[in-house]
């Protein structure tokens, strides 16, 4: 998964119930377009650059993927379903919603349709004070200086009074009640994208399982037989290793763990790729191993049927996956099933993600954060 871009917004409204307005924009920026993960305050502020009705204005950060025209495609689309309508006459004009881009991480774009940072900003106390309870730390990248700093330079004098404190939906979740959560999945589910994403979107401290490093794995899947029994053994070590370190490294800037594997996968893998006098010996160290390790508060299984896998895997494109069979999968799937059944103490969802696409679409990864929030309840 790409690393996601941090987009400043500034939503303001003048027309009806502003403050409804508001929050019904924030909350369908966040279910339709890109995860909402901060909200600053709201403020009244008198309108810039015309006569009308006061405004209220506050500042988002979005996380997302997309890029700043597919953003800016899809709040004036947003704007519209809103209310908003843009008379022909030029200049300011009042409105039920209106919503800026503000900045893109620390970039500069400078297209037709989009300069980014807004080209405004450091003139607009009811941008800057917004942005300032944002708490980021953010240098704009044409004038080198912080929000704090280009408030400090700025002339605007219009009086900005606090309205409401408001939460973001991603406070809303509560998920950093958690301690330890583990997301699984069979190979090309989905679980690192997943994984990743909530880490990024809810401040949590990310494991992510080091396969990528394991010599054994390209061998193994051109010679399974030969190459099993060292791959799951350095499989298990490694993942132990990986595991007591990082969940033991207690991070006073997080919330909560995140990791894209449990120790259990070792065994679900080993019993379909080992023969069974194989299987019994290294049953034996992971039972040893298995005592030691801490269980998840969650732990999630993402779904997918074989279709969906076998296309991930060749859309991915790691060359020593694009021979796995479809029985093999069928058979990781089957192993995984078998133990969640099993696992009476274990606070297990599972989540059948084979008709939704958590990367593209926003209102499936709402959906799956709603999954996960719910099973604090």
């Amino acid at each position: 998964m790409n690393s996601q871009n941090q987009i400043v917004l500034s939503l303001g409204s003048n027309i009806g119930n502003r403050l409804e307005a508001i929050e019904l924009c924030i909350s369908s920026i966040h279910n339709e377009i890109a995860t909402v993960v901060k909200v600053s305050n709201v403020y009244e502020t008198p309108a810039w650059g015309f006569q009308s009705e006061p405004f209220f204005n506050c500042a988002i950060v979005i996380h997302t993927t997309k890029s700043p025209q597919k953003i800016l495609t899809q709040i004036l689309k947003l704007e519209k379903q809103l209310g908003r309508v843009r008379g022909k006459q030029e200049g300011y004009q009042a409105r039920t919603i209106d919503i800026d881009i503000i900045s893109l991480n620390e970039d500069l774009v400078e297209t037709e349709n989009l300069q980014i940072p807004h080209n405004q900003m450091q003139n607009r106390m009811f941008v800057l004070l917004p942005m300032q309870d944002l708490s980021l730390n953010w240098i704009h990248p044409k004038f080198k200086k912080s929000i704090s700093e280009l408030i400090q330079a700025c002339k605007d004098e219009s009086e900005c009074k606090l309205v409401k404190k408001l939460v973001s939906p991603i406070e809303k979740l509560k998920l950093q009640n958690f301690n330890y959560i583990a997301i699984e999945g069979n190979i090309g589910a989905g679980k690192t994208t997943l994984a990743t994403k909530i880490a990024e979107d809810c401040n949590a401290k990310l494991v992510l399982e080091r396969f990528a490093d394991n010599p054994f794995l390209p061998k193994f899947y051109k010679d399974q037989n030969r190459y099993a029994f060292p791959l799951e053994m350095s499989f298990l070590a490694d993942r132990y290793q990986q595991l007591t370190d990082d969940l033991a490294q207690f991070d006073l800037f997080k919330d909560f763990i995140v990791a894209d594997y449990h120790i259990f996968k070792s065994l679900i893998f080993a019993k379909v790729t080992l023969h069974e006098d194989e299987f019994r010996l290294y049953k034996t160290m992971f039972d040893i191993i298995h005592k030691e390790m801490p269980k998840p508060d969650l732990y999630v299984y993402l779904y997918q049927n074989t279709e969906r896998l076998l296309a991930n895997i060749k859309k991915r494109g790691r060359n020593y996956e694009q021979e796995i069979p479809a029985e093999y999968l069928e058979k990781i799937n089957r192993g995984y099933l078998d133990y969640i059944k099993t696992q009476t103490d274990l606070n297990v969802l599972v989540v059948d993600i084979s008709d939704l696409d958590f990367i593209k679409k926003q209102n499936d990864y709402i959906y799956l954060l709603g999954e996960i929030n719910n099973r604090l309840n």
